[in-house]
């Protein structure tokens, strides 16, 4: 068909303009640098290290949610009128949107520290859930066409490119083909999705960037699709890393060496002495990508870089550095807080970033409004089994 006649055409035209960012799974494995092949390794402790993960996602996405893609300026505002310290270390007081609604459910105001009684829903928390439900249908050996078929039945809406490719699926386009006409291809949308194959491939990040592959063709090519891999990779990785900064060392690896992404975060790592504070750190990143959309996802890696640099093994320095640079700062601070909460472990997050949450976990999935946290820390322990 037409749609196929002009895939396979793109398809020539990207191995002849760019073979060093392939969009094919092998051809992206035969281009990692050295040392993309190791061992897996068994993870101590996974009960408190995967409830720390999935804790500190939320809590990251939580934080970031109301100050969602601001400017600098504007967040340093809105934390003097509320009085609190900036970077903030506790969930944002107040807002100046609180009308704005979040996916069709949570006001604004639902994200205030005084409102929360739950995790609030979230497309980076929605997505969590969503990939878990996906690996429990159709086990690690899933395809893009079971993708497709999941999305159709459960999810209702989404933005960018999950929207696009969501829209093409409901016309008929066959999964392979949906990011053809894809506008956001290297955007941050597949990033958002990979934590849950990082948690299903505890200690092993070359398994779990392969495992995030099929749900990032749906949607991306390229970096997009590299995003996903680096940042499934970096959480599997954090399970059994020394500090989460060695965990995203290790989930570069299975990039390609010479696409933009993994250049893009050797340049992050060599600016490790010149990242002294958020403000440094986002300096840093508009110099270096000047025109780059802020939803792309190679910025977006290298803020989560930065974060992890000024941050170290403390949770909240982590995730209030990274939400405080900016950019698309509920995805970057959900990923941050994933990868810490992996490597440090549920017991070492201070209390007041989940004692509100009440064991409650939000998405707008179709039959999937409420989980309870506590049970999908252990369903997806199941899955490492």
């Amino acid at each position: 068909d037409l749609s196929e006649f002009i895939w396979k055409r793109r398809k020539r035209m990207y191995r002849n303009q760019d073979i060093a960012q392939p969009d094919d799974l092998k051809e992206i494995l035969e281009l990692r640098p050295e040392g993309a092949r190791h061992p897996a390794e068994k993870p101590s402790d996974l009960y408190n290290r995967m409830k720390g993960a999935l804790i500190g996602r939320f809590a990251g996405c939580v934080l970031g949610i109301p100050v969602e893609m601001y400017s600098v300026a504007r967040m340093q505002a809105l934390a003097l009128d509320c009085g609190m310290n900036y970077p903030p270390d506790t969930f944002w007081t107040g807002t100046d949107n609180p009308e704005k609604i979040h996916y069709q459910v949570n006001k604004r105001t639902d994200y205030l520290i005084e409102n929360i009684d739950k995790v609030p829903v979230d497309d980076d928390i929605t997505y969590t859930i969503l990939n878990l439900l996906l690996l429990e249908k159709y086990g690690k050996n899933y395809t893009v066409d079971d993708v497709a078929e999941l999305w159709l039945d459960i999810l209702p809406y989404a933005c960018t490119a999950e929207d696009e490719a969501l829209q093409q699926l409901r016309s008929g386009t066959k999964p392979v083909y949906a990011a053809n006409f894809n506008g956001y291809v290297e955007w941050i949308g597949a990033a958002i999705r990979a934590d849950a194959f990082g948690y299903a491939e505890a200690g092993n990040p070359e398994a779990a960037a392969k495992l995030s592959y099929n749900d990032a063709y749906l949607t991306h090519r390229k970096n997009g699709i590299y995003g996903e891999m680096f940042c499934a990779a970096s959480v599997a990785a954090a399970f059994t890393a020394k500090t989460p900064l060695d965990a995203v060392r290790e989930g570069m690896k299975q990039l390609p060496r010479e696409s933009e992404l993994y250049q893009a975060l050797e340049w992050a790592f060599s600016c490790e002495a010149q990242v002294t504070n958020y403000l440094r750190g986002r300096a840093l990143i508009d110099e270096k990508f000047p025109k780059m959309h802020p939803v792309h996802t190679i910025n977006n890696m290298c803020i989560i870089v930065f974060a992890l640099m000024l941050g170290g093994n403390d949770f909240t320095k982590c995730i209030s550095n990274c939400v405080a640079m900016g950019l698309d700062n509920d995805c970057t601070g959900a990923t941050v807080g994933s990868i810490v909460g992996a490597c440090i472990g549920f017991d070492k997050i201070p209390a007041h970033w989940y004692d509100r949450f009440n064991d409650t976990v939000c998405t707008y999935l179709k039959g999937n409004t409420t989980l309870s946290i506590e049970d999908v820390v252990k369903r997806f322990i199941g899955l490492n089994g």
